[in-house]
């Protein structure tokens, strides 16, 4: 009863869409990691060439992120069957994948994976923001986001264990295949429509010009493409750096890897409530500078990992931990600040260009990424260095953010906190 208590008062379709999340997650889990090094150790692919590849996926991303959303504020379409539509395109893209031989068909795969993560991002978003008030925002997205990572946790482990013991990679993404079609079920029997039926709708783009003439809105884009691209490297090229570069070049085992990254995300579970509340106080800009100087730390000991001639798995336990309290900083705190800069009748625009983001870090993670581990060691180490210097450019444009939104605050009496959110 005590963690009843703790946990917060949200409406049921938010609990109900965090149990389908949490299921399609645990799909997601048993390949996310071990796609890389799949394509590259088991199908012989170049990484650069896998690297580009899960790039593709962005490509496509940010076509169903345009469609998406327009396609969520329209009453003719709505956010359910968005997301009932995404989950049959990434379903696809999953077997897709699950059949791929050679980097064509990889790229088929991802491509069609990225349209429909690319339609399936702003409408869930929307349907949490829809269904949660101003003062229960955070901690609504700290819900939704607690349950992915819960999903991703559990398809790790089980996926490294499968792996560990027969390689049955493919298997594996025949059931994330699986996963999504049972989330399309939950949502078509569960999951009502949430937009408003009045709703104003702004046609054509009318409702893009606005969103792209918000300064606020724009500086945050800036860091934000920053962050994603961060956030790309935990699942396209750490397990690959793990696999051939750490501990000089000895590496670890598929197991140890999945092992790593369940610490990763038993973390990010562990830490993802307490910290959406411990955030409250603080401004948005604050709570994004305190995810980037964990992002920040975290690539430094992953530095370590590679050229430290002893305790490689430590710093790697260590690193990978920085990263979880980083991603639990950021993500609440991004998606509240999003809902509460964009008008109620362009929350789809605004998320959809939020989630446009991912899919331009995506598309530059992977590929920087797969292009320095297909160098020598010293550039493959040198290229977290690369990664930590980027931090006080990301520090620079919060400062920037931070003044922003109190001049709104100033002008509109809102004061833009997480506390607000």
């Amino acid at each position: 009863m005590n963690l009843l208590r703790w946990l917060p008062n949200l409406n049921r379709t938010i609990w109900i869409l965090a149990a389908g999340r949490l299921l399609s997650q645990v799909g997601t889990g048993f390949t996310l990691f071990y796609l890389p090094i799949f394509f590259v150790n088991e199908v012989g692919l170049s990484a650069t060439a896998v690297g580009a590849a899960l790039g593709s996926a962005s490509l496509s991303g940010m076509v169903g992120r345009f469609w998406g959303g327009a396609a969520i504020d329209s009453p003719a379409w709505g956010r359910r069957r968005t997301l009932l539509i995404s989950m049959l395109i990434s379903s696809l893209g999953s077997f897709a994948l699950a059949f791929a031989n050679d980097l064509v068909a990889l790229v088929l795969g991802n491509l069609l994976m990225g349209l429909g993560i690319g339609l399936y991002w702003p409408a869930t978003e929307a349907v949490v923001a829809d269904l949660s008030p101003l003062e229960q925002r955070g901690e609504a997205y700290a819900i939704t986001r607690l349950a992915d990572s819960i999903g991703l946790g559990l398809g790790v482990v089980l996926g490294s264990v499968l792996i560990a013991l027969a390689h049955a990679y493919r298997a594996l993404l025949i059931a994330d295949g699986l996963s999504f079609l049972i989330f399309f079920g939950i949502l078509y029997a569960f999951i009502a429509e949430t937009i408003k039926p009045n709703q104003k709708q702004h046609t054509g783009l009318k409702g893009w010009k606005i969103a792209l003439g918000d300064r606020s809105f724009l500086i945050y884009i800036a860091v934000n493409i920053l962050i994603t691209t961060y956030l790309a490297q935990i699942n396209s090229t750490l397990p690959l750096y793990f696999k051939n570069f750490a501990r000089q070049g000895l590496g670890f085992s598929e197991l140890t890897i999945g092992t790593l990254f369940a610490w990763h995300l038993g973390l990010a579970i562990l830490f993802q409530l307490p910290i959406a509340r411990w955030l409250k106080p603080y401004s948005y800009a604050r709570g994004l500078m305190i995810s980037i100087f964990f992002w920040g730390t975290g690539f430094g000991l992953i530095w370590i990992c590679g050229v430290a001639p002893a305790g490689g798995l430590i710093w790697a336990v260590l690193a990978l931990g920085l990263m979880a309290i980083a991603m639990a900083s950021y993500t609440p705190t991004a998606s509240a600040l999003v809902v509460a800069l964009a008008p109620d009748s362009l929350r789809g625009v605004y998320l959809s260009l939020n989630s446009q983001c991912w899919a331009i870090g995506y598309l530059i993670g992977p590929a920087l990424g797969g292009a320095a581990m297909d160098r020598p060691p010293g550039l493959a180490n040198g290229y977290w260095l690369m990664l930590v210097g980027s931090i006080p450019v990301g520090l620079t444009i919060l400062k920037a953010l931070e003044r922003q939104l109190q001049r709104v605050s100033r002008s509109t009496d809102l004061e833009y906190t997480n506390h607000s959110s």
